[in-house]
């Protein structure tokens, strides 16, 4: 059974950085499809940033060039690097895994974390 620990999350001034961490346990030999997301309070869930099992990665429009996804086989991590952070990056951000491609996408995740809260505000 996949696990997946989230950690990093704070409050932060507009401008600041912060750096995600997600603690992957119980993976097999399958390449997995990981990725982030996030929801803001009163809205769905939203794709932010994913490593796809090919070894790509992609991001969503609002964050590219300010967010870095990075995978961390040493320590078995999924980072997340937020510089220039807005008050519209305030929210819950998941941790995600999927066994299948293209998992930038809620109906593709088979597993989640619990979730760590980024507020953004001066």
């Amino acid at each position: 059974q996949v696990q997946l620990v989230e950690s990093g999350g704070g409050s932060v001034q507009p401008g600041g950085s912060l750096r995600l961490s997600c603690a992957i346990s119980g993976v097999t030999y399958i390449n997995y499809c990981l990725a982030w997301f996030r929801q803001a309070p009163g809205k769905g869930r939203e794709g932010v940033a994913v490593r796809d099992r090919d070894g790509t990665t992609s991001y969503g429009a609002s964050v590219q060039d300010r967010f870095t996804l990075s995978r961390d086989y040493t320590r078995n991590t999924l980072d997340l690097q937020l510089n220039n952070l807005k008050p519209e990056d305030t929210g819950t951000y998941f941790c995600a895994a999927s066994k299948i491609s293209r998992c930038l996408d809620t109906s593709r995740v088979h597993y989640w974390g619990q979730g760590t809260q980024i507020t953004v505000s001066s």
